[in-house]
């Protein structure tokens, strides 16, 4: 296959899926009248630069892709960023220096539009590489390593305006044996994708299948806060909702959950515990959902806002003070049933509001590893 660049992307049989080996001929791309096609289609340059990670390819990918003052989002402890250069920069030139053989493996791309009116594309999978050499102090392992990643990318007249992006930092600092909290109520693990191998959408975009996947999230969501303020588990009505073989895949720190009674004890009971709250600050939260196909998907920043109480949460303790938490999160619907889950949230940013430096514990986790061993002080 040629190369795939901002100038050929009309060309006859181009990859719109990339890995996903979706095509799309250039009629079907002239004839295409849907914006979330086209702009899924716009971003497989970026993908295809990226599963080989040449320099020169992924900068100008992202030039074409990015308008120059484009929002960027990235979690702690990268922060907002403003344009793409800036996102190379500041996130992606170290990743590649620790990985020099980095690539991306994307396992979800879908599009569609939001309440507010705003036009997203959403990605979901890997970045794996042989981890070389440290990242944000975390030692190398000399192994294959993956981190998770859900980004979001809001277009607007063809170019990227806005990305909220988060990437398990957690499962990094895991893989090094580096991570100085708590451990995961649930299962770690390199998370797959789906198991209908289906999550590369194609278009043109349905927006009968789309309003149907979303809604039955929303739906299942707005029954999911009744709890605990209206009553016990009962009033959420899970069974209505979830696939009784679902998997629910948290970020590092939480793990992975299977079937609603392993979702309630590895993460909702535990999470509820501490903060009971939820739900109940919308106004200072913001929700961008959408649907494409069997998928829907979530983004904001932030988009939760509570209070952790109790006896703290994942380690962390109740600081009794409001805390922010984006959650980028994408679910597969199966026969009208949320059959999968996959949710991120910036962990670091939570600790980091209440006082905990959690890459600086890190810091003196190794150093303390190392004197124990012999290897000396950093």
């Amino acid at each position: 296959m040629p190369a795939v660049t901002s100038a050929n992307i009309n060309a006859p049989s181009m990859v719109i899926g990339w890995q996903g080996a979706l095509f799309i001929s250039k009629d079907i791309w002239r004839m295409t009248p849907d914006p979330h096609t086209r702009h899924k289609i716009q971003l497989v340059p970026l993908r295809a630069a990226m599963s080989t990670f040449d320099r020169a390819a992924v900068r100008a990918a992202m030039g074409d892709l990015f308008t120059p003052d484009a929002v960027i989002h990235m979690p702690h402890p990268f922060g907002d960023l403003t344009g793409p250069g800036a996102l190379f920069d500041t996130c992606y030139a170290p990743l590649l220096a620790a990985m020099p053989d980095l690539e991306r493996r994307d396992w979800i791309v879908m599009a569609g539009e939001t309440e507010q009116g705003g036009h997203w594309v959403g990605c979901a999978g890997h970045y794996m590489g042989s981890f070389a050499a440290p990242w944000l102090d975390i030692p190398p392992t000399g192994h294959l390593t993956h981190m998770r990643f859900h980004e979001f990318y809001r277009f607007e007249e063809g170019r990227v305006v806005e990305m909220q992006a988060l990437w398990d930092i957690p499962e990094v600092m895991m893989q090094a044996g580096a991570w100085p909290m708590a451990p995961s109520l649930g299962l770690e693990f390199c998370i797959p994708g789906p198991a209908t191998l289906d999550g590369i959408v194609s278009g043109p975009w349905d927006g009968t299948a789309a309003e149907t996947s979303c809604g039955l999230v929303l739906d299942m969501l707005a029954h999911m806060v009744r709890h605990p303020s209206q009553g016990g588990p009962e009033v959420m009505e899970m069974a209505r909702f979830w696939h009784p073989q679902m998997n629910w895949y948290g970020p590092a720190g939480i793990g992975t959950a299977r079937g609603i009674a392993g979702f309630r004890h590895r993460h909702q009971i535990p999470f509820l515990a501490a903060m009971p709250d939820r739900g109940k600050r919308k106004d200072a939260a913001a929700y961008h959902f959408f649907g494409d196909g069997n998928y829907a998907a979530v983004t904001g920043w932030p988009n939760m806002v509570q209070t952790i109480t109790g006896d703290g949460w994942l380690g962390i303790a109740p600081s009794v003070q409001p805390v922010t938490m984006c959650s980028l999160d994408f679910w597969r619907v199966e026969n009208g049933l949320i059959r999968e889950n996959w949710v991120m949230l910036d962990l670091l940013d939570v600790w980091r509001q209440v006082g905990v430096d959690v890459l600086g514990r890190m810091r003196e986790f190794n150093a303390a590893k190392r004197a124990t061993t012999g290897a000396g002080a950093p």
